[in-house]
């Protein structure tokens, strides 16, 4: 393991009724360019088995540089789009870093 801490993020993406088909679609698009990103050590989107309006998008960095060039990236722009077509009812975004054992 590399001495800096890895980090990640997830997203929790609520889809609105009737839309979760597009918003998934649409999230699915990131997973090749995004993983394919300075730093990125593994992203995924994932849809939830209870709620399949849900979805959940999650990325692991091998250090917050990478993760916040991502944020910054033109990839990220498919949230706002995704807002701003009113295909999503919530969106939740959280990062976390590791925590070193003591």
């Amino acid at each position: 393991m590399t001495s800096h801490a890895t980090v990640s993020h997830c997203a929790l993406v609520h889809a609105r009724a009737g839309f979760s088909a597009e918003l998934g679609e649409r999230l699915q698009a990131l997973v090749q360019a995004s993983g394919q990103a300075h730093g990125c050590l593994h992203f995924a989107v994932q849809r939830s088995q209870c709620d399949h309006n849900l979805w959940l998008v999650s990325g692991f960095w091998a250090h917050q540089e990478a993760m916040l060039a991502w944020f910054d990236s033109p990839a990220m722009q498919v949230f706002s789009d995704l807002v701003q077509a009113l295909l999503v009812e919530r969106l939740d975004l959280h990062t976390f870093a590791n925590v070193a054992a003591a």
